[in-house]
């Protein structure tokens, strides 16, 4: 089933130009090592040797598999069934390129994917020499690691160590996210995409924490959610301070010079929130790069469109109903599945 399912990737390489040869070339690798290492849940369990911590994590993530199929209508597959030691930090690192005064992401397009604002990589070297190479283009350039992805229900994508000790919360919020994009996915709109994700998980977790959760659990969610809210208005209002900057009269040299004041006083805001944490590091990651362009370009991705996406759950009110008129949107053209997002978010579709 697998080397089956893997034969898209494989006809991908072997029809490339010469330019994109190896990049499909580590793609597929990287699937197929990604997979290889994977074994079911039940064979981790009955292994004497396998570490208790990881055998507790797994055996919560079987109740949220499950939960995820009889109380959230997610896909009833061999998805997240299977776990890989990947014996990495992330399970692939993504790159991010913009203009250096333009917020509006660079894409990249692909015969399965359709386009997409990143382009991913499964070795972090491979991923910063592309980095290199846009940086030397003139853009903005953001390298990040992504401890989880989806094949949109090409391959069965197991549980990775790059997020298996997550808290439970943000453990079955990932799942229920991931499982998502198999359920719908628009062809080049990632913000569609996301935004779409973002609603399930929310409206999962949610649901899951209620049916399953204890009082601490509930706070330590309740904590991560509001950490990760602050820090997204903290990134918007920058974002938006940004954009402004770029559509001013300034000339481009008074923009790259209030370009660079704007991150400076984001760096001196996060550190004010962080302390407000009580020190808590969980953000420091994103700034392991010198600010740009590129770490902003895809804020908005995953949460722009959302409001929209909850009036249209809360008017069809039970979640298969939910995913159906997701997927009758996705067959609009972009602009009027967008437009009738903005609709629903502004209570103008009844």
């Amino acid at each position: 089933m697998r080397t089956r399912r893997l034969l898209p990737l494989l006809a991908l390489v072997l029809v490339s130009g010469c330019a994109q040869l190896a990049y499909y070339g580590q793609a597929a690798n990287g699937q197929f090592t990604l997979l290889d290492r994977a074994h079911p849940i039940d064979d981790w369990l009955a292994d004497p040797h396998a570490d208790a911590g990881l055998k507790a994590k797994l055996k919560s993530t079987k109740q949220m598999r499950r939960f995820a199929v009889t109380d959230l209508g997610l896909p009833d597959n061999r998805s997240y069934t299977e776990y890989a030691d990947l014996q990495r930090p992330f399970a692939l690192w993504n790159v991010v390129a913009a203009p250096a005064l333009s917020l509006e992401p660079k894409q990249w397009c692909f015969p399965i994917a359709g386009c997409v604002n990143y382009r991913g990589y499964f070795s972090k070297e491979a991923a910063q020499k592309f980095a290199a190479e846009m940086r030397q283009q003139g853009y903005d350039v953001q390298v990040s690691g992504v401890p989880a992805y989806s094949t949109l229900g090409w391959f069965n994508d197991p549980l990775l160590s790059t997020f298996i000790k997550y808290p439970d919360g943000e453990l079955a919020r990932l799942i229920f996210h991931e499982l998502a994009h198999q359920t719908v996915y628009a062809k080049d709109d990632t913000q569609f995409n996301e935004s779409y994700a973002t609603t399930v998980e929310q409206a999962g977790v949610e649901r899951w924490l209620q049916a399953a959760g204890d009082p601490k659990m509930r706070a330590a969610y309740v904590q991560f959610e509001g950490r990760k809210q602050e820090f997204l208005a903290l990134l918007l209002k920058y974002r938006e301070q940004l954009a402004s900057n770029y559509a001013s009269d300034l000339s481009d040299a008074q923009k790259l010079q209030k370009k660079a004041e704007i991150f400076v006083a984001l760096q001196e805001d996060y550190q004010r929130l962080k302390a407000s944490w009580g020190g808590y590091t969980g953000y420091d990651r994103w700034f392991a790069e010198p600010l740009s362009n590129a770490h902003l370009a895809l804020v908005a991705t995953y949460y722009d469109l959302v409001p929209g996406f909850k009036a249209l759950l809360a008017q069809q009110q039970t979640l298969p109903k939910f995913y159906a008129a997701v997927a009758r949107l996705a067959a609009l053209s972009k602009e009027e599945r967008h437009r009738q997002l903005d609709e629903l978010a502004k209570g103008a579709i009844p």
